[in-house]
């Protein structure tokens, strides 16, 4: 996907110093960063997780027990 940002001249600068460094775009500077950016503010997996049943039906716990009850009627007993 393309977007289209605006950066300030010195950090282009810097980008493109870099860039003449690792022998590597602009673009696949700003992809990497990006990158890195995220995998260090991702939510925790707990954080994620929070609030996930929040305003839905059935409550969890109901929910727990309808699925166990089709195990039961499943089950031939």
């Amino acid at each position: 996907m393309r977007t289209i940002i605006e950066i300030p001249d010195d950090l282009v600068q810097a980008l493109d110093a870099l860039g003449k460094q690792t022998q590597s775009s602009r673009a696949a500077l700003i992809r990497e960063a990006v990158k890195e950016y995220l995998t260090h503010h991702e939510p925790a997996p707990m954080e994620a997780a929070f609030g996930l049943w929040k305003g839905r039906n059935p409550e969890g716990v109901e929910y727990q027990r309808e699925l166990r009850s089709e195990w039961e009627k499943g089950s031939g007993s």
